[in-house]
């Protein structure tokens, strides 16, 4: 259980915040650079750490994120003219370039130097295989990006969804391993699924045991139920600094993926999915995809896009419309009623509130690796603030370049040791893919 100063740290993620100074560390996600597809087009208006910025492409394709309030009146820059390579606030026709600079200030006398003295807040972006992130921290040399491997393969498959909750809430859901056989195989008896299968053990054994680790990018555990006589089924998932997971789903050694539930401000949160490896079918639960480009929005998934910063990526099924649960689909065919595993996470962790009061809570064994990497968090946080000591994978951003999922180990075997080659990433084993294709998982 947190203590109300505990909570607030770990949830609250404005400036000056324990949280938001942390998560100004790293680079973090903004948008899909398919969302500003053209040069010289429609400004897009971002809401992240708590901050209302607006982001543009520039004539010459790069991209500018800045304060949406222009420092001359605070008229909002989504309105402004987007040309020769500067984003013009149309109230007084003051522009501005992709560092914030004042370029010109048409409505000051040709001989003012005025324009000298302004400069707006503006972050930089990079744009990497379909992603543009920014760093909005302190340090005049920014960091190298996070080495996730599925930002770096190959026609990667991305995925964006906006949950009105705070970010710490939602994250936690993929580091909780237990519910998968409540929440989203509730109804499924071991007798329906495939003997020796992933889902057949965890349907057999609902009661996951546990082992948790600190690691150099955040932490993980290992959850473990008895297989067959002489093995037990493993799940192994990690939590990496300051906002991104690796869920167990799929196989140790194939799945490349990597989750991010980067705070928009204080109860609502984008969720980043990158995948570039086979996951459960469905896991996204009809989520709109990028891949190469190219996007789809089967069956009405998202509302259409809203005004704001925060009228991004919303969906259908939502708090408004309990997230179409069908009672009597949950009386006779499943746990929820609730169709998709993404909706069924939506639901439960946005019913939580906009932030969580964790001062209620009872959290038990199941919950260590909640309660480990909270620990962590809030370690990283102070020693931020009270020494300076960067956080982890600031410095050494190939710490990050892991896997997660789900593998059989023999009893007794050192679970750390056996699979750290199948935690590795950017490494291909045909003995893992060949045991997939013949039905093993």
């Amino acid at each position: 259980m947190l203590t109300r100063e505990q909570n607030d740290t770990l949830a609250k993620v404005g400036p000056g915040t324990l949280m938001g100074n942390l998560m100004r560390q790293y680079w973090i996600p903004a948008f899909m650079s398919s969302e500003l597809a053209e040069p010289d087009g429609a400004p897009l208006r971002i809401r992240l750490l708590s901050e209302d910025l607006v982001a543009w492409r520039n004539t010459d394709g790069t991209v500018g994120l800045m304060q949406n309030a222009c420092p001359h009146r605070g008229a909002s820059m989504f309105f402004g003219r987007n040309e020769e390579n500067g984003l013009r606030c149309v109230y007084h026709g003051w522009k501005f370039d992709t560092e914030g600079v004042c370029t010109d200030m048409p409505n000051e006398p040709a001989e003012s130097n005025f324009k000298h003295k302004i400069k707006a807040a503006a972050y930089r972006v990079v744009e990497r295989n379909g992603v543009a992130w920014t760093y909005m921290g302190p340090r005049a040399t920014p960091p190298a990006l996070p080495t996730f491997e599925p930002n770096l393969v190959p026609n990667p498959q991305i995925q964006c969804i906006q949950r009105e909750c705070n970010w710490l809430q939602a994250l936690e859901g993929d580091i909780d391993t237990s519910h998968l056989g409540f929440l989203h195989l509730g109804s499924v008896k071991a007798e329906d699924t495939k003997p020796g299968t992933f889902d057949y053990y965890t349907v057999k054994d609902r009661t996951p045991r546990y082992a948790v680790v600190d690691t150099d990018f955040g932490t993980m555990y290992g959850a473990y139920r008895p297989a067959e006589a002489d093995t037990k089924y493993w799940r192994l998932a990690n939590y990496l600094f300051p906002c991104w997971t690796m869920i167990p789903t799929g196989v140790l050694g194939m799945r490349v993926g990597v989750r991010g539930w980067v705070p928009l401000d204080d109860t609502h949160t984008m969720y980043w999915s990158m995948s570039g490896g086979p996951t459960r079918a469905g896991l996204s639960g009809g989520a709109r995809t990028q891949q190469g480009g190219a996007f789809a929005n089967p069956d009405g998934y998202y509302q259409p896009a809203g005004s704001g910063g925060l009228g991004r990526w919303r969906t259908s099924a939502n708090a408004g419309n309990d997230y179409q649960i069908d009672r009597a689909v949950q009386q006779h065919t499943t746990y929820t009623g609730i169709t998709g595993i993404f909706n069924q996470d939506h639901a439960v962790t946005e019913s939580m509130g906009g932030i969580m009061d964790r001062t209620k809570e009872h959290l038990g064994s199941a919950d260590i690796m909640i309660i480990r990497t909270r620990s962590r968090m809030l370690q990283a946080a102070r020693a931020l603030a009270e020494q300076g000591t960067p956080p982890p994978g600031v410095e050494d951003p190939d710490v990050f370049a892991v896997r997660s999922g789900s593998v059989f180990l023999p009893n007794g075997s050192d679970w750390l040791k056996s699979t750290e080659e199948l935690r590795k990433a950017f490494v291909v084993h045909p003995e893992i893919v060949a045991q997939a294709e013949a039905g093993r998982f």
